[in-house]
């Protein structure tokens, strides 16, 4: 047997010692060690050592340094065995793998750092059976394990020794973890059964691999199980390569491109002329077809001649030529026509929206002026009302019928005055404002241009967006209006503009001014019940993929919806409920191929829609003292509250209020109780009743905040039958603000409610006369099965709602003086 060692850097754990034998593979490592023997175990941390191959290791471990020590003297074999977990110190036998190695120890080398390094030669694989000592390191049972090793003749196992030995060349070249020279090793190693463990131990496969590979008894089986590993890692390593590859050869045709690029301009520099030349010629040919004023052709031209003097490199350049796009861009002098036909305005406006006749009339007033006159300034229109009632989508419908083009600019959250009047282009990234960009999208000058939400502008250090938009919405100004980068006069005042808002106490006064207010109100139920029939549910039926005839339902189903499962003036939640509804019939649909409900009946909402979301306002009666039912208006429409009040014996000195009430609805309070204790008389009370009796007042709900002065009879009314235990007129509510003096002023919201006061069953309602001019603009419809009695003084408003009848618990007030002796 020769030997012949190849000797590396042991410090390099990338490549090991190799033996390299021309003798017969089977007795080449014979050990002097049967199974059953006790042998010192050496654990291992990442590191498994194949039988022949040589593997240097750095000793740190006390313990291990000792095991060396012992075994170099005594020239005796170790057992050689892989950690599975690295950060084990002191490993046990279910800590170490129980697949190993009989390893001789080669040479022990002490290093220059002051660390000791040992040269491992794998001898013959072995089983760890158990661990018989710790101390003063481990020593085990061990089992060697046999090789079934092929035949030299066997073509095919050379052929896939082959292979792996390819493959390894491959994976070296293409990796940049392995050394190159190791190929030099790869070559030189003619023995199969070494070239295979070699292979195994020094390619950077996981430990667990490599622990699998050394499981196997079969030398064919674990060079088939290493083909497989190779082919991965080949793969791995070679798409690696490639992409590192294709990146560089990326950054070089950029390169190359850039400087051709830089090359070509210079050409161009050179003969005078370039790409740019041929833009600005077309841009000079288009401006002459521009209908321009003087000053606006004479801005161009000068700004056009700037943008020829500039050299393209330039980031002026750029901005320049954004602004001359831009005034190009602009439809100066173009106009759509106008539809003047009022019947079919009049049919298109019908069609989309139910209600709203004041908006419809308005526009169609519009129509007519315009019709006889033939050019007039745009009226600024803001619709404002709850949410859901369609003031939006009004917007269309106005496009629709006047035959105009439609755009919409939100300004809920605008904070910035730019957003309106631009930037100038001085700045960096400078661009016109919303409006200029909006008429540009329209292609047209007198679009229909809906302004949303206009109550929702806000105002911060950037400037004050509704102060810019002052100008825009005032028909004297607004035929030069100003924008800040264009910085020439562009004429608005063809722009039919629609603002929209739910709540015009946020909007400034000056910017209301400039605005024709029409108030679109709530509808009642029988009015969306129509709405639902006519716009929602064909609406829903085809956003749902469904047919018309597909499912139906009745007036008193839509009627149960808005009842039961929504609370709004609008129909937005209406909406949602429809298609909530449908979205389940479209799912039982697509999954047993049928409809379980084609019609739908107020008895199957449960299932659709689960319990009823809200209970309708119910008017509770008048058999407690106290008790008034008063009219409130809120965003999403009007409702009834009421107004309790309790006496309770004691001082008089203290009125306590409750039900999370305002600051104005707590005035209202003690307005009304001084009222009635300075007209004590006209309700026969005795005058020292209040030293008595406290007062408690509660509107209900407590968690709602409430304020206003709309409440002030309502709670004198609510005192004078607590004091007086007098039945209140039953199905009556009232509405109204309270003086000193007594005087029933004005309130408003009255539409909302009246709607609120049909839906609780009231009968008769009590409220200024002032808003008598209220009732007489809302259409019998909505006032129908109502009676109204019109006060100036809190005295007639007693008179009509307290009764002469006492409440049939009623409370003894009379103050009972001491007996005189």
């Amino acid at each position: 047997m020769k030997d012949k060692y190849l000797l590396e850097d042991v410090s390099d754990n990338n490549f090991s010692l190799i033996t390299d034998y021309d003798g017969n593979d089977e007795h080449a490592f014979d050990v002097n060690v049967k199974s059953g023997e006790i042998l010192p175990v050496l654990p291992l941390r990442n590191m498994v050592l194949f039988p022949g191959v040589f593997l240097p290791i750095t000793v740190g471990r006390k313990t291990s340094l000792k095991l060396v020590r012992d075994a170099e003297k005594k020239n005796k074999d170790i057992a050689v065995v892989c950690q599975r977990s690295a950060q084990i110190e002191d490993p046990k036998l279910e800590d170490l793998h129980a697949i190993g190695t009989v390893g001789r120890i080669v040479r022990v080398l002490e290093m220059p750092d002051q660390t000791t390094t040992v040269i491992l030669q794998g001898m013959k694989r072995m089983q760890l059976k158990d661990i018989i000592e710790i101390h003063p390191y481990l020593k085990g049972e061990i089992e060697l394990l046999n090789e079934e090793i092929p035949n030299k003749d066997d073509k095919e196992f050379q052929a896939l020794v082959e292979t792996c030995k390819d493959l390894t060349m491959r994976y070296i070249k293409s990796s940049d973890i392995m050394h190159q020279d190791s190929t030099f090793a790869i070559k030189n190693i003619s023995n199969s059964m070494f070239l295979v463990n070699f292979i195994c131990s020094n390619l950077p496969f996981k430990k667990d691999e490599k622990m699998d590979l050394l499981a196997i008894n079969s030398l064919r089986e674990r060079t088939y199980h290493l083909l497989e590993i190779l082919n991965r890692e080949v793969q791995l390593a070679e798409i690696k390569a490639s992409i590192q590859m294709r990146a560089r050869e990326d950054i070089d045709q950029q390169q190359r491109e850039y400087f051709l690029q830089q090359q070509i301009k210079t050409i161009q520099d050179e003969l005078g002329g370039g790409g740019q030349e041929q833009e600005i010629e077309e841009m000079r040919q288009k401006a002459e077809k521009m209908r321009w004023n003087t000053e606006v052709r004479e801005t161009f031209m000068k700004e056009l001649a700037k943008l020829e003097r500039t050299h393209p490199q330039s980031p002026d350049f750029s901005v320049q030529l954004n602004y001359l796009q831009t005034m190009l861009n602009l439809p100066w002098g173009t106009y759509t026509t106008d539809n003047l036909n009022l019947k079919n305005a009049e049919k298109t406006l019908n069609k989309d929206h139910y209600g709203l006749e004041k908006v419809k009339e308005r526009i169609l007033e519009h129509l007519a002026v315009l019709k006889l006159k033939g050019d007039m300034k745009s009226p600024i229109i803001c619709l404002y009302g709850p949410p859901g009632v369609g003031k939006t989508s009004l917007g269309k419908s106005i496009a629709s019928a006047l035959k105009r083009k439609y755009v919409r600019m939100s300004l809920g959250g605008v904070h910035d005055e730019a957003e309106i009047r631009g930037h100038r282009k001085t700045y960096i990234g400078a661009m016109p404002g919303r409006i200029i960009k909006s008429l540009i999208k329209a292609g047209a000058s007198n679009p229909v241009f809906i302004l949303d939400e206009i109550d929702k502008v806000s105002a911060d250090r950037q400037g004050d967006p509704s102060s810019a938009l002052l100008e825009v919405l005032d028909p004297e100004q607004n035929t030069a209006f100003h924008d800040n980068f264009l910085d020439v006069d562009y004429d608005l005042s063809k722009v039919l503009f629609i603002a929209t808002a739910n709540n015009l106490n946020t909007i400034p006064g000056p910017l209301l001014d400039r605005m024709e207010l029409i108030e679109v109100s709530g509808y009642i139920t029988e009015e969306k019940i129509e709405i639902a029939r006519k716009h929602l549910l064909p609406k829903e039926l085809e956003a749902n993929g469904l047919n018309k005839t597909d499912i139906k339902f009745p007036k008193e189903t839509l009627e149960a919806i808005i009842e039961s499962y929504t609370r709004e003036s609008g129909v937005r939640e209406l909406e949602k409920k429809i298609g909530k509804i449908l979205r389940k019939s479209a799912r039982q649909y697509a999954t047993d191929g049928y409809f379980a409900k084609k019609e739908i009946k107020p008895s199957d909402l449960y299932d659709f829609l689960g319990a009823p979301e809200y209970t309708r306002d119910k008017y509770q009666g008048n058999d407690y003292a106290g008790v008034v039912t008063g009219l409130a208006w809120t965003a999403v429409g009007g409702e009834i509250l009421f107004v309790e009040t309790s006496l309770s014996r004691g001082k008089g000195e203290r009125l306590t209020l409750t039900g999370n009430l305002g600051d104005v609805m707590k005035e209202s309070a003690m307005l009304a109780l001084e009222y009635i204790k300075a007209h004590a008389s006209i309700l026969n009370l005795e005058e020292d009743i209040f030293e008595n009796w406290n007062i408690h007042i509660h509107v209900p709900e407590g968690a709602i905040p409430k304020d206003g002065p709309s409440a002030g009879i309502t709670m004198a009314t609510s005192l004078a039958s607590a004091l007086t235990q007098r039945k209140v007129k039953a199905n009556i509510a009232m509405t109204g603000e309270i003086t000193l003096r007594g005087k029933v002023l004005p309130v408003g919201g009255i539409k909302e409610k009246i709607l609120a006061a049909k839906r609780a069953g009231i009968k008769e309602i009590i409220m200024s006369s002032e808003n008598k001019k209220n009732i007489d603009e809302i259409q019998d419809i909505y006032l129908k099965g109502l009676t109204f009695h019109y006060v100036n003084d809190v005295k007639e408003v007693f008179a009509i709602a307290l009764t002469n009848e006492k409440v049939s618990d009623a409370i003894d007030l009379s103050v009972k003086k001491p007996s005189q002796e």
